[in-house]
């Protein structure tokens, strides 16, 4: 790989940074070493097949001064979470960070133990379970619970459980209202999109080391092993509800549509102990993750924290999260939830403010400042989220994409639109001469601009895509933000090589398996090519053997509409078990399983215009 070093550009943000944050105040260090009781070493995680799943090792490059490649606050960040092991919180709750995105924390009960976000994959949420039983006993798993509907805090859930245990009673699973929904929701219906996204955010295919990825701010990575899903035995659905799980007194404050659609926070009364799921971490959050997702909400986050506050943090001596590591001491935890808290409502409100004076998304996040006392606080800094892209999140959220100037209500596509500029410049050879003029001034922004355009006119010019490269390169060696320096190496990786894919593929069999008969076939109606589908006018039945539910489906217009009835006009009953449907939608319509009563040329009508997306879809070429 053709690795440029950092430019003087670069090199002077840096040290105007080493200048101005305080990288005296070393309390984060002492809290994330703190109750380090044991590591696997070296922490290298295999799958059945020997693939590995989980390497640690490949973070052993972070320590010492930062380099010139990398931003020092950054740095520090990812020194912070590249610690791994066993680590006491209070006693009876241990955690373990690490060995994957998020951390699995356990709670010990009177007869086993309660198992709090099991990662993503179960071959790291079993060694990490493995890694609490060697120091702590080999105590059994009694309860789980997901904090939240994304996929690193319940896709590792065979790796402490079987769904056999939970069927028949020896494990419940404890999940907010709405978590199957959310959960299925989001890596199926956008899934590849985002998937092939989330490839560039966490830097999956990157290399590691100084030019390479060094973290993603809110953990290192993602790990690679298969997901999987339990629907959960008791769904948490109010404020103040309390349960006792395996002697465990456990006080639940439900906070949806905030960092999750589904989400709660809870409090354990016998350890005085906060969970706070993902609302409170060590870096200012995501408002509108990189990968694509629904924008979340800030001024509801913020009103959860606040209540959380009022709530629990008078009778908590520590606060812990799905991610980093936790605070200690009354004092502490007040003062770093109020600054989580301050810092989402900032975001909302400011950002309201600015474009009700006709301030646009990207003027507002240029002009954007937060106030010096959270700009002093490090777990406001934007490692994971950014105050550019969240306060731009905020303004889609309430204003949408179009910014009210009528000459960007219909522009030309990106290809269209590169063919003029470069015409307009003086021909490619042009933009590229003034590009690399940019290049040299470390106006890195605008070279990248220009470059865009040079590569959409023409993705094989050669000239332009190497620039383009090592403009990208060295944007990232700027950034404060793991997901952006990702973002950038990423697309300099594909200028300099070939399209990496997804490597990451979340929507895993078991999480398909939860589908409800109506996501199913809401999931059929994204997946029809509309055009292709414009002279189809069919209308046919399915039956879900295992489920006793049949639905009338008509595809006319490109359009599939379904409805549940036990009747209706149709020349083809497609009879199959919920599994079965799914796997023909994969492309299996000839094994056992699968009875047709009826036309079967509706059938191959219909999977003629599926369209099951592209999972290696084009970033930073046309």
């Amino acid at each position: 790989m053709d690795h440029k070093p950092a430019s003087a550009a670069i090199q002077a943000q840096h040290a105007a940074a080493l200048e101005s944050l305080p990288f005296d105040d070393t309390r984060d260090f002492d809290d994330a070493k703190r109750g380090f009781v044991a590591t696997i070493d070296p922490l290298v995680i295999k799958g059945a097949d020997g693939s590995v799943v989980w390497d640690n090792t490949d973070y052993a490059f972070i320590s010492g001064d930062a380099p010139d490649t990398v931003h020092p606050s950054l740095w520090r960040q990812s020194k912070l979470v590249a610690m791994d092991g066993l680590f006491e919180v209070t006693e009876g709750i241990y955690q373990v960070r690490g060995f994957d995105l998020s951390n699995l924390t356990v709670i010990e009960g009177d007869t086993g133990v309660i198992v709090i976000d099991p990662l993503i994959s179960p071959e790291t949420a079993a060694a990490a379970l493995a890694l609490y039983r060697e120091h702590r006993g080999d105590r059994e798993v009694r309860a789980v619970i997901f904090t939240h509907s994304h996929i690193d805090h319940f896709g590792g859930i065979f790796g402490v459980t079987s769904a056999q245990d939970v069927a028949d009673g020896k494990v419940q699973i404890i999940a907010p209202a709405g978590f199957v929904e959310e959960s299925v929701a989001e890596n199926v219906f956008a899934g590849t999109a985002m998937s092939r996204r989330a490839g560039y955010m966490y830097g999956a295919a990157l290399e590691r080391g100084t030019q390479g990825q060094v973290g993603a701010g809110l953990g290192q990575s993602t790990s690679k092993g298969s997901p999987g899903i339990v629907p959960p035995t008791l769904e948490i659905t109010a404020t103040g509800e309390t349960h006792v799980v395996d002697g465990v007194e456990i006080e639940f404050q439900m906070a949806p549509g905030t960092e999750a659609p589904a989400e709660m926070h809870f409090y354990f009364p016998g350890s005085r102990a906060l969970c706070m799921a993902e609302n409170a971490t060590h870096t200012m959050h995501n408002l509108l993750t990189l990968r694509g997702a629904l924008v979340r909400d800030p001024h509801v986050w913020a009103l959860y924290l606040t209540e959380a506050i009022d709530t629990f943090a008078g009778r908590t001596d520590v606060v812990f999260a799905s991610h980093h590591w936790p605070a200690w001491g009354e004092e502490r935890v007040i003062e770093f939830l109020s600054q989580q808290r301050d810092l989402y409502a900032y975001l909302h409100d400011q950002t309201l403010r600015l474009i009700n004076r006709g301030y646009t998304g990207a003027e507002a996040a240029e002009m954007f400042e937060l106030p010096p006392a959270l700009e002093a606080a490090w777990n406001t800094h934007g490692y994971y989220g950014s105050v550019s892209h969240n306060v731009k999140a905020v303004v889609q959220r309430y204003l949408g994409w179009f910014d009210g100037n009528p000459a960007r209500l219909w522009p030309h596509p990106p290809e269209a639109l590169a063919q003029r500029y470069v015409d307009a410049i003086g021909g490619i050879d042009r933009v590229v001469e003034v590009a690399q003029k940019a290049y040299d001034e470390g106006d890195f922004r605008w070279a990248a601009t220009l470059l865009d355009h040079v590569v959409f006119a023409d993705e094989r010019h050669v000239a332009g895509r190497a620039l383009y490269a090592d403009t990208l390169e060295q944007l990232a060696y700027g950034s404060e933000n793991g997901p952006w320096r990702n973002f950038y190496l990423s697309g300099a990786t594909e200028l300099r090589g070939a399209n990496f894919g997804t490597p990451v593929n979340t929507a895993a069999p078991t999480i398909l398996a939860q589908l409800s008969p109506e996501q199913l076939l809401d999931s059929i109606a994204i997946k029809v090519d509309g055009p292709k589908a414009w002279d189809l006018d069919i209308a046919f039945a399915i039956e879900l053997t295992d489920l006793s539910r049949r639905f009338s489906i008509t595809l006319r217009n490109g359009v599939l509409i379904y409805r549940e009835t036990d009747g209706g006009d149709v020349t083809l009953t497609i009879r199959a078990s919920k599994m079965r449907l799914i796997g023909m939608l994969g492309g299996d319509a000839e094994s056992a399983g699968l009875e047709l009563d009826g036309d079967a040329a509706v059938l191959r009508g219909l999977l003629s215009v599926l369209d099951m997306g592209d999972p290696d879809f084009a970033i930073v070429t046309p």
